[in-house]
């Protein structure tokens, strides 16, 4: 009998470390092995579970009901407000957008206005359903700007579904001006969605904290849905976000039925169907466990392991940080004597993982701390190690890209690229090494890489990536 588990821990040992407060992307750490235990037992105990159908379930529908109250109670729903558990925060931003749309059939070029932050998952959801994304940049604290957000809007009304915020975005950590923003879309009729995913089971408990957190939640006026992942800060096993509604009537359009064919009638409440019942019961099982009191006391950890990131970041020569956060996020930029993407090999190079961020509207390259509450522990290592990087990238000097490459990329247009020119845009890179059969062949370090699709367009390096991505999974026969 063949040991699949142990080649499952031979494989995984490639991975990045999910525990320890070191990978600081991708995974959210509480740093409590007994939670992390109640968790994975919950999983399993539920993996054969299917959440197709809640009458033949009930206990996932209990246990989902108790979560989205649990949420209600965080995030000041009114008494008739209801939710839904989703598989993750792209799903309940898709979800966000799809109802919108489908609650305005008289909008006949659905149209959504968000801030230039909104998270790339709006993006897709303007790509799946055909709502058309209007793109506001934000003033120079990051934040959404109400008023262009207002001329946005006005330009077409009748075609506007939904406007958006984000609490706080993910690429700087800031709360949008929601008051504003949810007040402007009210007064037209209009939803208004706030993108919690990353703050909302933090930013109530940093406010019980006496922390100066800008309004957000139903509160506030105008605020017709609000997700906010359980993944994440909620510290649940992937996969579980919640998407709430201030209203039963407001969710309605999200459900889907189908009855015109000789099956079993399908009715769903998200956008899959058969759906594992281990995330929600894990999620269930961590949020149980952990209680208010066991929130504010991460909360707590994971705010002052942020302020103490934010205040050694003054002491780190050629490293500033971009914007005071408002939460947990953390975006650091460096000087001319370095460059983003070689600090995020070295701290790679020293065990940890912190994200390299593209340059956008003008604005540099930056590198994406999201901050856990096990990475408390580990603070002072963190900014040794950064300190420590920073210090070789300086004297590594800023990575440059080769001549010849950027004048090809800049001669190639991503709307009529053909396999040939994906493949020279591949080796060119370095994402293909140079065997005769063009195996991937990914550097140990990769400033060069980075710089190389910095400098590239965005559907430029959305044309390559989607290449490099369609020659990473192939079969393994």
């Amino acid at each position: 009998m063949t040991d699949a588990l142990g080649r499952l821990r031979a494989l995984q040992a490639r991975d990045l470390p999910v525990h320890g407060g070191r990978t600081l992307a991708y995974v959210y750490d509480s740093g409590l092995a007994e939670v992390d235990r109640i968790g994975r037992e919950a999983v399993a105990q539920y993996a054969g579970s299917n959440g197709l159908d809640p009458t033949a379930f009930p206990s996932l529908l209990a246990m989902e009901n108790d979560l989205v109250g649990f949420a209600c109670g965080l995030l000041d729903a009114p008494a008739d407000a209801v939710g839904t558990v989703t598989s993750g925060g792209t799903e309940s931003v898709l979800l966000a957008v799809q109802t919108a749309r489908d609650s305005r059939p008289d909008a006949t070029r659905p149209r959504m206005v968000l801030p230039d932050t909104a998270h790339a998952a709006f993006h897709k959801a303007a790509h799946y359903f055909g709502v058309e994304a209007v793109l506001v940049p934000v003033g120079p604290d990051f934040r959404a700007d109400p008023l262009a957000t207002a001329s946005a809007v006005d330009a077409d009304p009748e075609n506007t579904v939904l406007v958006v915020a984000s609490a706080p975005s993910y690429a700087h950590g800031v709360v949008d001006p929601v008051t504003e923003i949810a007040g402007l879309a009210a007064e037209r009729g209009i939803r208004c969605h706030v993108d919690a995913c990353i703050g909302g089971w933090v930013l109530p408990y940093a406010a019980r904290l006496g922390r100066d957190v800008p309004p957000w939640t139903f509160a506030v006026e105008g605020v017709t849905s609000i997700s906010v992942d359980l993944h994440k800060y909620g510290y649940a096993p992937k996969g579980t976000s919640l998407l709430l509604y201030r209203s039963a009537a407001e969710r309605r359009p999200q459900f889907f039925a189908a009855a015109g064919w000789p099956g079993y009638t399908m009715l769903n409440s998200t956008m899959q169907s058969t759906k594992s019942g281990g995330p929600l019961a894990g999620a269930w099982a961590v949020v149980e466990s952990l209680g208010d009191e066991g929130y504010l006391a991460l909360t707590r950890d994971v705010l002052e392991a942020s302020d103490r990131i934010v205040a050694g970041i003054q002491r780190v020569p050629a490293l500033r940080l971009v914007v005071p956060p408002d939460s947990t996020l953390v975006a650091l930029a460096t000087d001319g004597t370095c460059d983003a993407f070689t600090v995020c090999d070295e701290m790679a190079a020293r065990g940890w993982y912190v994200q390299p961020q593209m340059s956008f509207a003008g604005r540099p390259p930056t590198v994406h701390l999201s901050v856990s509450a096990a990475t408390l522990a580990v603070v002072d290592e963190l900014l040794v190690a950064l300190t420590e990087s920073v210090s070789a990238a300086v004297a590594a000097g800023p990575v440059a890209v080769d001549p010849a490459v950027a004048a090809y990329i800049e001669s190639l247009d991503p709307a009529t690229l053909s396999d040939g020119d994906f493949e020279g845009l591949l080796a060119a890179s370095g994402l293909v090494g140079g065997a005769a059969d063009g195996d991937l062949a990914l550097p140990a370090r990769m400033a060069e890489v980075n710089a190389m699709l910095d400098l590239a367009s965005p559907p430029m390096r959305e044309a390559l990536l989607v290449a490099f991505l369609d020659r990473l999974t192939r079969p393994a026969r």
